[in-house]
């Protein structure tokens, strides 16, 4: 064989190479971990079994963070149906939850107050109050004081990490899931913003983060993102930033919800779940947002009526999303394997070269630097 060809062969090869090493350098087990963390996932039942779907997404699996309901939507939708039933029996289930992990899972909830509240009086929890009544009062200390016995019940129950507040603006107080509920703290932004950062501040206090909602703001929509795509192109106004910024520039936000919705006026092609327009150059670029990044659940019908799902959480990894949440309790209903699947899913884009694998170590960094601060 020439010598000079045979070289010149071993090199191509070796520079070929280098280069699959240099868009994917992580073996396919150091992606399934990357790409498990990045799960936030629900499940049935208020306590847990050695073989049950909890401990096999935790234990074996790996995920993240787990999210918890009281009333299961794909079942009997009554109160206690789900995972909370009671303060003693929530407390166990955390512990248990956390001694199937590495020690450090984000378990979160809905925990607004009012008429979204996870933890309820008929299970032994405190009662709670709206962002509507907290916003009208515009005080700090009634703000802090709510807030500050909402985060003491999270924190004794074993809970981490309070999807909550809302930060959307009330643009329209007959938005069907924001101002018509008493969601929001108020149609002045300013106000928003001030009950926002008292509300965070009580919380982080009690060494519970928070994750606000719904970027780029949900107030004006017509329609509930749940049940369908929802465009607030012609509704939606500048102002709903502000909070952003505010909580920003004050250090205060550590972890952002996105919404399904469509806002031309930032990306006239996808939704902000899955839009880098929206979620990298608006939110990281100009808002200059370092944390972490939740997607609302991708199994809304918002996303997966108009999108297969591998495509939708291919455009949100590369969109800029940090966490994919899948509650697993709504109306496209509860799969027990969808874990496992989602996590197939990423590895094989990263392998096949939909989604760059640095994207999932960006993430993954994120995400522990999340729950190192807690």
């Amino acid at each position: 064989m020439n010598p000079i060809r045979n070289f010149i062969t071993i090199a191509a090869i070796a520079v070929c190479g280098m280069m699959a090493w240099a868009k994917n350098p992580y073996s396919d087990a150091k992606l399934r971990q990357y790409a498990a963390e990045m799960l936030m996932v629900g499940f049935k039942a208020d306590s847990i079994t050695p073989d049950c779907d909890a401990v096999r997404y935790v234990r074996d699996l790996h995920v993240g963070g787990v999210i918890l309901f009281d009333v299961d939507l794909t079942g009997s939708r009554q109160i206690g149906s789900r995972n909370i039933t009671s303060r003693e029996r929530l407390r166990t289930l955390t512990k248990q939850l956390q001694s199937y992990s590495d020690g450090h899972l984000l378990i979160a909830l809905d925990q607004e107050g009012g008429r979204v509240a996870r933890l309820k009086t008929e299970y032994g929890f405190h009662p709670t109050v709206s962002h509507k009544y907290l916003g009208e009062m515009n005080n700090r200390d009634t703000t802090a004081h709510y807030a500050s016995v909402m985060a003491s019940d999270l924190a004794w129950a074993g809970v981490n990490m309070n999807i909550a507040p809302v930060i959307d603006v009330d643009v329209d107080p007959n938005c069907p899931v924001i101002g018509k509920l008493g969601r929001s703290f108020s149609a002045d932004s300013a106000v928003v913003a001030r009950n926002a950062e008292w509300f965070i501040r009580a919380h982080h206090r009690k060494h519970v983060t928070c994750a606000v909602k719904h970027f780029p703001g949900h107030g004006s929509s017509a329609a509930d993102s749940h049940y369908g795509l929802t465009d607030v192109t012609l509704s939606w106004q500048p102002y709903e930033m502000h909070p952003y910024r505010y909580l920003i520039k004050h250090k205060m936000l550590h972890a952002v919800m996105t919404a399904h919705i469509f806002n031309r006026n930032i990306d006239p092609d996808y939704p902000a779940t899955l839009s880098y327009k929206t979620l990298t150059e608006v939110l990281r670029n100009q808002l200059h947002f370092d944390g972490v990044i939740l997607t609302d659940d991708m199994y809304m019908q918002g996303i997966v009526d108009n999108y297969d799902i591998a495509e939708a959480i291919i455009l949100a990894i590369n969109a800029g999303a940090d966490i994919l949440v899948m509650g697993n309790n709504i109306t496209t209903g509860y799969e027990s394997e969808r874990p496992f699947k989602v996590v197939d899913i990423i590895v094989n884009a990263v392998k096949q070269g939909k989604i760059p694998a640095y994207r999932l170590r960006q993430s993954y960094e994120r995400i522990r630097k999340l729950k190192r601060s807690l």
